[in-house]
């Protein structure tokens, strides 16, 4: 057989079994070792099938392997046969040049035996990595040292909107909004630049971020430095948080406003009322708080039922935001009661002109399930800092005023006295 150029170290295996096929397989993926072929008398060896499926030459005899490969003289034979005969001919042909043989061979092959385990063990872990990267539901980005995006996976490409192909080797800051890469740009360069390695570590922070088509949104980020090989990056863990926001919107708002008609609770009001007194104290004007109940509700409610009262304190909701201003404040109280806040109002009088306008508005008839209703509202009125220091003076006096405005004959107001 004629000699063939090589471009590694020649290597000949004796021996096609467990050891033989694993030094094959290791030999096999190493650029700097040419395999002449590997021997062994049982034609069902595995070494020899693995062999013939990569194109190497496979013997059944000793003699025939050592007769080609002697065009070789550093040729590096690797006996596995467990037989010291097998040695002595290799080293026969070979000038007595010593063969890895004997102990020798088996310590190298328990050597690639236990490599071969850990390699496959390695792959086994780092596909189980890869396959928590790509069916994790955060999105995991991964970020070089000066700030350019090396990995995506398929829950940022959903999030963000970008393939992988068309996102890896951009910016980081393409996936922050116009704002937020201002309100960022400094930390991030300090972050991307700084010396102190270990100093990032950021959890559970709401920024704001823009998909691939501009439209922005709220989103989770948790971030973390690492360091492999050497080698600065930084893996970023995102959570495209817009459905909890609305949730928690959704709750916020249920929280403090009434479920029937939308408009602020007794807390939210109270909170309110408490803003524009500090307000009204700092600016040195004046601040009025309406009490109204309305008049005839009871009877509508008993002779039309619970349906069409619900939708006559909708309706009355409705037209009582369209007499005030945007600054001021219409809330439910419970029941048929509805409170003001009307802000730096200036005096009594213009107090008592929104109260009328309220008496007006009511006085419309309603179309109630067919039927044609009319219900009225007596109001108490009452000013900060004239008639009271405090919120819950206000109210008390405001709520005072309006029994007095009942017991005067009813759909009329009252100024607190």
């Amino acid at each position: 057989m004629a000699t063939r150029k090589i471009h590694g170290y020649p290597v000949l295996i004796l021996g096609a079994g467990r050891g033989g096929a694993a030094l094959l397989e290791m030999f096999i993926e190493d650029e700097y070792v040419e395999i002449l072929g590997i021997v062994d008398p049982s034609d069902d060896a595995p070494g020899l099938k693995l062999a013939r499926s990569m194109g190497i030459p496979v013997y059944s005899n000793v003699s025939e392997a050592l007769s080609y490969c002697k065009s070789y003289p550093d040729c590096i034979v690797y006996n596995l046969t467990h037989d010291d005969a097998v040695a002595e001919e290799v080293g026969s042909a070979f000038d007595n040049k010593k063969v890895t043989s004997g102990p020798e061979a088996k310590l190298f092959w328990q050597m690639v035996t236990n490599l071969k385990r850990i390699k496959g063990e390695l792959e086994t872990s780092q596909n189980q990595l890869n396959a928590i990267i790509r069916h994790a539901m955060d999105g995991i980005v991964t970020i070089s040292e000066t700030g350019e995006i090396q990995g995506f996976n398929p829950a940022a490409e959903e999030i963000f909107g970008y393939a992988q192909n068309e996102i890896i080797g951009k910016p980081v800051t393409v996936l922050l909004s116009p704002d937020t890469q201002t309100q960022y740009r400094d930390e991030i360069q300090y972050y991307l630049h700084s010396g102190h390695r270990g100093s990032v570590g950021i959890r559970g922070q709401e920024v704001v971020a823009s998909r691939k088509n501009g439209e922005q949104f709220p989103m989770e980020l948790s971030a973390s430095e690492m360091e492999l090989k050497e080698q600065r990056f930084f893996v970023a863990i995102v959570r495209d948080v817009t459905e909890r926001k609305l949730v928690e919107r959704k709750i916020k708002h249920m929280a403090h406003h009434d479920h029937l008609t939308g408009l602020p609770n007794r807390s939210l009001f109270i909170d309110q009322l408490e803003h524009a007194i500090k307000l009204a104290k700092r600016s040195n004007h004046k601040t009025a708080v309406l009490f109204l109940d309305l008049d005839g509700f009871k009877q509508i409610n008993n002779t039309l039922g619970h349906e069409a009262g619900d939708q006559l304190l909708k309706e009355v909701a409705a037209r009582l935001k369209t007499v005030i201003r945007e600054s001021d404040v219409a809330a439910r109280m419970g029941g048929d009661e509805f409170t003001f806040v009307l802000n730096d109002i200036g005096t009594h009088e213009n107090a008592a002109a929104v109260a009328q306008k309220i008496i007006d508005t009511l006085s419309e008839k309603f179309n109630l399930k067919g039927h044609e209703s009319q219900v009225g509202g007596s109001i108490g009125v009452a000013l900060y800092p004239d008639d009271a220091a405090d919120h819950e003076a206000l109210l008390r006096k405001a709520d005072e005023a309006m029994y007095v405005a009942k017991k005067s004959g009813k759909n009329t107001y009252r100024l607190c006295r």
